[in-house]
């Protein structure tokens, strides 16, 4: 009961850290530039980690590799913090926990930015914060609305991409289960 309490905690602090920490990946790779106020908060937020990393690991093709690293940082913090928990100091195990984990935050963020598409346009679709988020799921709704054009003044290409992200993680997790079973 105990270990579930702090597995939360750290899981719940580390999601958040690690999914700022793709977010500001995310932004700079599309070169999408959010409200100054938005901006201002990522990046106070991410600099104490971002900033040291960047001085050994600069950008490369216009990619912000600190950020990415920062964000497997965390989840490699957050799997040794679960594992020292658990008992069970396994390096390997601790290095493919970090990447599964960090892949499942990245789809997890990318639902979370589908899901506020979906609400902006509901509510208000001209918030302040509605074109950033519009900016950030064009490079996997464009290619879904290629395919399946609005139908009746309808837009489904969300729905597809949601369910494609499902899949996804669902995929992911029978590999990681697949792949502890033969780790332990």
């Amino acid at each position: 009961m105990l270990y579930e309490m702090f597995s939360l905690i750290i899981n719940a602090i580390a999601g958040v850290l690690a999914g700022f920490l793709l977010l500001r990946f995310w932004m700079q790779a599309l070169r999408v530039r959010p409200p100054m106020s938005f901006a201002n908060s990522i990046f106070q937020l991410t600099d104490w980690i971002v900033k040291p990393i960047r001085r050994i690991v600069p950008g490369v093709l216009g990619l912000d590799w600190a950020s990415l690293i920062a964000a497997w940082l965390v989840a490699l913090a957050a799997s040794c913090l679960l594992s020292l928990l658990s008992n069970r100091l396994d390096i390997s195990l601790m290095l493919v926990l970090s990447v599964y984990k960090m892949l499942q935050w990245a789809i997890y963020g990318l639902m979370g930015l589908l899901l506020l598409e979906v609400i902006f346009s509901f509510i208000n679709p001209h918030a302040p914060l509605a074109p950033l988020v519009r900016a950030l799921n064009q490079p996997f709704l464009s290619p879904i609305r290629r395919v399946i054009p609005p139908i009746g003044g309808f837009d489904f290409s969300v729905l597809v991409a949601f369910i494609i992200l499902q899949l996804l993680e669902r995929g992911l997790a029978a590999m990681m289960s697949q792949l502890l079973y033969y780790l332990l």
